[in-house]
């Protein structure tokens, strides 16, 4: 439960509605346009799905090779975020719940309709740049033959694909493939490997598991994270510290190193496949390649920036580079069957220090050859 007397912490209508009275419009098309958009993305997932798994030599099973892949709008996307969120902050939040005091109620009312409207503005802010996302924690099925939880679904935001097409200047039947190359790796990273979802979800939960601050203290730090890339504390104090730092304990950031070492490997094993994949059916991938890495790497002005420092989504970048050359150099030094022992078992993953130092990776994992 995450209400005290019917007082939730997080209005989570009221996000939605937020969100989606603040989003962005997104580009002009036509509503034939609009269709035949939405249709060739699903007929690129269908194909990138091919190309990925032939790839990587990755094969999901069982209930698992029947996650649905969604093409969605911005407001979509905000809807499907939500019920994520919800869903793996529910711990959290009936943790911080039990903390309140007398009045709880009446202060969790309106406490849960200022952080309603406030990921509202966040999830505003995204949901016109992301391009696609594998939903990782969607409402869970169970696959009958394993017993295991089956969960995910593929979105990809089509405005927001049209909308870069557009701004970069490329062709758009290519760079929609390309996108979905990217975006199918993710599914298949989770739909191949049983194990992975429930692990990263068990490690998110024990970094919020770790949280020993009120509600109150954890308000105080968001608006200090948000001060301090909008210029609004003096000059030295805590200027760009992301939300995920200020709430960090001792165990959150040794939860947070393997997190981050989890994240560089699937953003880099998917920007890898992207790559390998790219040269033989996406004719222009060269001139895309060149020019999103461009737009990857520049913010938009100096609120865009701020709130990418806010949110960590720089962080984010560097594990995209330290990723993929993590998985380029495992691939190099034993191949594509030698570098999938990676997701043999959570003892397998790499560490945030053998991202670095792939040889030490494979020296643990393989066994250091003989001279």
């Amino acid at each position: 439960m995450t209400s005290i007397g019917g007082a939730e912490m997080v209005d989570w209508n009221l996000a939605v509605a937020t969100a989606t009275r603040l989003v962005r419009p997104g580009p002009e098309v036509s509503r034939e346009e609009a269709r035949a958009v939405v249709a060739e993305l699903r007929r690129h997932a269908g194909s990138a799905e091919e190309h990925v798994r032939a790839f990587t030599r990755m094969a999901p099973a069982g209930a698992a090779a029947d996650t649905p892949v969604l093409v969605v709008d911005r407001p979509g996307w905000v809807s499907a975020n939500v019920a994520g969120f919800r869903e793996i902050l529910r711990p959290l939040l009936a943790k911080m719940e039990e903390r309140r005091g007398p009045g709880g109620a009446v202060l969790g009312t309106v406490g849960g309709k200022v952080t309603g409207v406030e990921l509202g503005m966040l999830l505003s802010f995204l949901a016109s740049r992301v391009l696609g996302q594998y939903e990782t924690f969607a409402p869970a099925a169970r696959d009958l033959p394993t017993g295991a939880a089956v969960g995910g679904r593929l979105l990809l935001v089509a405005p927001n694909i049209v909308h870069v097409e557009r701004e970069l200047d490329v062709h758009p039947h290519d760079f929609r493939l390309w996108v979905c190359l990217h975006e199918e790796t993710h599914r298949t990273q989770f739909t191949a490997v049983p194990w992975l979802r429930a692990h990263l979800e068990s490690e998110i939960q024990a970094f919020l598991g770790e949280t020993e601050v009120d509600p109150a203290t954890l308000l105080e730090r968001l608006r200090e994270a948000f001060q301090s890339v909008t210029g609004g504390r003096p000059e030295g104090e805590e200027r760009g510290r992301s939300i995920v730092e200020l709430v960090q304990t001792p165990a959150q950031r040794q939860i947070l190193a393997r997190l981050t070492a989890v994240m560089s490997l699937l953003e880099g094993h998917a920007d890898f496949v992207m790559d390998g994949v790219g040269p033989a059916v996406v004719p222009s991938v060269a001139e895309i390649r060149e020019k999103f890495q461009k737009r990857r790497a520049s913010g938009a002005g100096r609120l865009d920036q701020a709130l990418r420092r806010l949110l960590g989504l720089d962080a984010k970048l560097r594990q995209y580079r330290d990723g993929e050359r993590f998985v380029r150099a495992v691939v190099k030094q034993v191949g594509m069957d030698g570098f999938n022992r990676v997701w043999t078992s959570p003892n397998t993953l790499p560490t945030k220090a053998e991202i670095s130092k792939p040889a030490d990776w494979v020296a643990r994992v393989h066994g250091t050859p003989e001279s």
